[in-house]
């Protein structure tokens, strides 16, 4: 297992109901959904915030397993690493992929310099990646977002030393575990979103009793993410990294990694790289002294647009994901 997995448990009471109120709820709202839009242009000098890098594998020694282990060697908390064959095979009979990994990261010295001043980092701490190997192939990949991409939706300048200390210990840890390896030009350029990149809800809490609302919460919605086609690929308690580190910035903060298992066979036959997505982070936050709860996750316009998707079939799935999110979080919004 790996580190986080030592402080991931939820002890949960069922019997208690939903302390939150909605008289804080944000006003700018998106339509028919209670949920806040954030609206984010393009740089007009942007190619890709998706980045890949290749190597050649003829050997095979180059496996999930080897990369996961340079990123422990590296700092990085290892938050998960899914065999995605496993299920593909299970639900598709099939797979297009040798390899197809879904790895999630993140370095605690990144959250501890960020969290503070820059809310969102939970959008992407812990971070996705996808190591893939498609079939017949004799290379291996690993998809990543880039530090800009990532400032962009956590509201972080770009000249930020500390998102961009990640980005460079992202690239010098693939060069360790893959040192044949090297960027790849991607076949498309980033395309202006058609929607809002992050969806948002704000909870007032209805008392101090932010620890019975959090359990609340986040039982309800665990509840939830079955019956609408998601799976829990990992947990990240934030919170207790901070508390370590003797940061009382927050009460509590929260991120599940989920994924749709058809979303992500849906795209990757197409876009293996849309592992730099998936799973999803979803954050979960109070800050100390407020009473109110931030809940938010990137959208699939953030997908869409980076990958630069335009087949129907990856569309349709993740339209039709991104409708099952937004109407769990607006039904919380009416608890």
């Amino acid at each position: 297992m790996s580190e986080a997995a030592g402080h991931t448990g939820l002890p949960y009471s069922k019997g208690k109901k939903m302390k939150l109120i909605t008289k804080g709820l944000i006003l700018s709202l998106l339509v028919a959904t209670g949920l806040m839009a954030e609206e984010s242009k393009v740089p007009a000098n942007a190619a890709n915030d998706v980045r890949v890098f290749t190597s050649d594998n003829s050997d095979g020694k180059i496996t999930p397993a080897t990369i996961e282990e340079a990123f422990v060697k590296a700092g990085f908390v290892i938050a998960a690493n899914n065999d995605m064959n496993v299920p593909f095979k299970r639900d598709f009979n099939t797979t297009s992929f040798d390899v197809y990994n879904l790895f999630v990261v993140y370095r605690k010295d990144t959250v501890l310099a960020l969290a503070e001043q820059y809310p969102k980092i939970g959008l992407f701490s812990p971070m996705s990646m996808s190591i893939y190997t498609k079939k017949g192939e004799k290379t291996i990949s690993v998809s990543s977002l880039s530090a800009a991409g990532m400032a962009k939706l956590m509201d972080i300048p770009a000249d930020n030393e500390a998102i961009n200390a990640l980005g460079k210990k992202v690239e010098e840890t693939l060069r360790a575990a893959m040192p044949k390896g090297q960027f790849v030009a991607l076949p498309y350029t980033i395309k202006e979103p058609a929607g809002p990149l992050v969806t948002n809800v704000t909870f007032e809490v209805e008392d101090d009793d932010w620890e019975s609302a959090k359990e609340d919460l986040e039982m309800n919605f665990e509840e939830v993410l079955a019956p609408n086609g998601f799976v829990m690929a990992g947990f990240t308690d934030l919170g207790y990294d901070l508390e370590e580190n003797d940061k009382e910035w927050y009460h509590f903060y929260d991120v599940y990694s989920i994924c749709s298992i058809p979303v992500i066979y849906a795209v990757a036959i197409k876009h293996p790289e849309a592992g730099a997505f998936a799973p999803c982070s979803i954050y979960l936050y109070q800050k100390a002294g407020e009473k109110k709860i931030n809940m938010a996750f990137p959208s699939v316009h953030k997908w869409i647009s980076s990958l630069n998707i335009e087949d129907k079939e990856s569309l349709d799935v993740l339209m039709d994901a991104q409708k099952k999110l937004e109407k769990i979080f607006s039904t919380f919004a009416e608890k």
